[in-house]
């Protein structure tokens, strides 16, 4: 026998306030569900970046989802609703990955109407354009927004060689300090 609540869809693509559609809870959802598979075709990396080679670079949308060294998933191709999940830095789910398959769970309880979304944490390439942060800008409006969906959240800085600068004082004693090259 199917329960009423079991026959109602657990979410609903609508339109999101963060950016064009999102996944909302059609019902109260308890913290540790498995929500829905992110599905498409499966793909290599390789066919994953020339399907798009020709994309604007300053886009960032995509249903590229990557799940191991070799398979990429392009929800753009037979990809199902959980391609509209939206990013967020304070996130109420995650992907979970188990046996090459990707689940979106709940990380805490998620109230009916509440959109769904999880942190896409995309990685960083030494090769991105220096705009990139800009390219991938959070809008998720959340107190502990990092600004961008990358990860980690800022490029590293580059290490600055360090010196020992010395000096005497009025007394002609030494002072040793260390400063940054070029200051």
């Amino acid at each position: 026998m199917v329960t009423q609540q079991a026959a109602e869809p657990l979410i609903t693509v609508q339109r999101s306030s963060v950016h064009g559609s999102g996944v909302f809870a059609a019902r109260p959802i308890r913290k540790g569900t498995r929500i829905i598979e992110y599905t498409g075709e499966r793909v290599t990396h390789g066919q994953a970046d020339s399907r798009y080679e020709d994309k604007d670079e300053k886009d960032n949308h995509t249903f590229l989802f990557i799940v191991d060294r070799k398979t990429v998933i392009d929800a753009g191709v037979d990809g199902n609703d959980a391609r509209f999940i939206n990013h967020s830095c304070d996130p109420n789910c995650e992907s979970v990955i188990e046996g090459r398959r990707v689940f979106i769970e709940a990380i805490r309880n998620i109230a009916a109407g509440e959109e769904l979304a999880y942190d896409y944490q995309i990685q960083r390439d030494a090769d991105d354009p220096a705009d990139i942060d800009e390219i991938f800008t959070c809008r998720c409006g959340s107190r502990t927004c990092r600004g961008t969906m990358l990860w980690p959240a800022k490029r590293a800085a580059p290490k600055s060689k360090r010196r020992r600068a010395v000096r005497m004082d009025s007394a002609g004693n030494n002072r040793a300090r260390t400063v940054s090259a070029g200051r």
